[in-house]
């Protein structure tokens, strides 16, 4: 157990530091890029030219979701710098989400029969609240949305929505159900898993 507690904040400690090493030179590069874009280099020097040709056009994307927005172009290389940020944050939840099943299951293992079932009830939890969030983040990226890797959390959380929505007024223009079912999800959780370990006690 001792091993693999430490091979485990090992790869936990590999994956943050290399996720803030790339985000540093990602920083430089946005910071850079901005300044070319803005003038504030010039146009014509080297810096400049290799930004409009190596890191412009792998922009285009995000370019095209700032015009959409009405947000200013000379601003991309900070929207793509946060939306690092955004997924690197993402990696790191899911590295430490992955770390944390693996020690539950060596904990739940330990407790026999019981011990499995409450694992599984709050993987389920689990699974039900990422699945909210990918919804939730797919509402701002619409045209991820129908992409078949990312399609499941629609599946797996109408079931909770659509209900919701009947009973819950939006807040402005705001869908607010997706934040009370994780709520919910998180009470319901309480209750389950409070039920199950007094049977383990």
């Amino acid at each position: 157990m001792p091993d693999l507690l430490l091979i485990l904040a090992l790869v936990s400690h590999v994956v943050r530091v290399a996720l803030l090493a790339i985000g540093g030179v990602l920083a430089v590069v946005a910071l850079l890029d901005w300044a070319a874009r803005t003038r504030r280099l010039n146009p014509f020097g080297g810096i400049a030219r290799f930004m409009r040709a190596r890191v412009d056009p792998r922009l285009t994307g995000v370019e095209r979701q700032v015009a959409r927005a009405g947000g200013q172009l000379a601003l991309t290389p900070w929207w793509a710098l946060l939306a690092y940020v955004v997924c690197a944050a993402l990696a790191i939840a899911l590295v430490d989400g992955v770390i944390g099943l693996v020690l539950d299951a060596r904990i739940a293992l330990g407790r026999g029969a019981m011990g499995v079932v409450l694992l599984l009830v709050q993987w389920i939890f689990a699974f039900l609240r990422i699945a909210l969030i990918v919804r939730v983040v797919l509402s701002w990226l619409p045209r991820l949305a129908g992409s078949r890797w990312l399609s499941w959390s629609f599946g797996a959380t109408d079931w909770m929505l659509r209900p919701l929505r009947r009973i819950v007024p939006p807040f402005g223009v705001i869908d607010i159900t997706p934040i009370v079912a994780y709520f919910g999800l998180v009470i319901a959780e309480w209750l389950v898993t409070s039920v199950l370990l007094t049977g383990i006690a």
